[in-house]
């Protein structure tokens, strides 16, 4: 069954390719959503897949790429939206 999830990954998240390599991971496992960086220096995200797909990712979330540093991932789940695609929003 689809689902929908906020996720927000606070820690050394920014300049770290967090954005670009969640993307990647996320379309790989065939999600659909956005990926950002929020002011306060969190990287948050929307995700909509099967769920087995969007476990996979927030795993993926709590470790980031080689550079990042993961203190804390919250996730919280929403209604859908049906996104189309995976996009990098600024």
């Amino acid at each position: 069954m689809k689902k929908h999830f906020a996720i927000r990954v606070t820690g050394k998240v920014q300049g770290v390719y967090y954005r670009a390599s969640a993307a990647e991971q996320a379309r790989k496992l065939g999600i659909t959503g956005f990926v950002r960086n929020e002011p306060d220096g969190s990287v948050y995200l929307e995700a909509e897949g099967e769920e087995q797909a969007l476990q996979q990712l927030i795993a993926w979330c709590h470790q980031g790429p080689p550079r990042a540093r993961v203190d804390k991932v919250l996730v919280e789940e929403k209604e859908l939206i049906n996104f189309t695609n995976f996009e990098i929003r600024r």
